[in-house]
């Protein structure tokens, strides 16, 4: 009785032992990496972000400038582009808000729990002949407390807002997100 017992644990054990070989042989890899601004032409050098222009019913006056001094930042950082004001630039972008528009987006106990703002761009990039190379839209949502006035969720959502929208644009333009 023990050794049919032993039998069966030494052939349990020499399953097992080629299973967990079989498994720690096979070859599985995984590459990740990161491409940062991988879709720019070797021939653009030069670009012109033009000031942001807001369309949108409602119209925020400081976000559209603050947007464009931030998408400008982020490129710099980002990439070896050179930024120019004038008509010498191998891109121009130009983003345009085009909709800031509020939605309920959770109701608890018969009310408003939490609303969502969200600001929709459209962004067309051209060369220097005026050619337009893409045109692009882009939409990022905002969650606030629903207890809050648009205003008061604006000075809130600021800095978060400022950083998303450009990280949006400058994902849809450069990397092809």
């Amino acid at each position: 009785m023990i050794l049919k017992s032993y039998k069966k644990l030494l052939v349990f054990s020499f399953i097992a032992a080629l299973f967990f070989l079989a498994l720690s042989q096979s070859s599985c890899r995984i590459r990740y990496g990161f491409q940062d601004a991988k879709s720019i032409p070797d021939s653009v050098k030069i670009v012109k972000i033009n000031q942001f222009t807001n369309t949108a019913s409602y119209v925020n006056p400081r976000l559209a400038p603050e947007l464009t001094d931030k998408l400008i930042q982020k490129v710099m950082r980002q990439t070896k582009l050179q930024m120019t004001r004038g008509d010498d630039a191998d891109w121009v972008i130009d983003c345009k808000i085009t909709s800031y528009s509020l939605s309920t987006s959770g109701i608890s106990n018969q009310q408003v729990n939490s609303n969502r703002l969200n600001v929709g761009v459209n962004i067309v990039v051209r060369d220097k002949e005026q050619k337009t190379i893409g045109k692009y839209d882009v939409s990022t949502p905002f969650d606030y407390s629903g207890t809050l006035s648009l205003q008061q969720a604006e000075q809130g959502l600021q800095d978060q807002m400022l950083r998303d929208i450009p990280d949006a644009i400058f994902n849809r333009i450069f990397s092809n997100w």
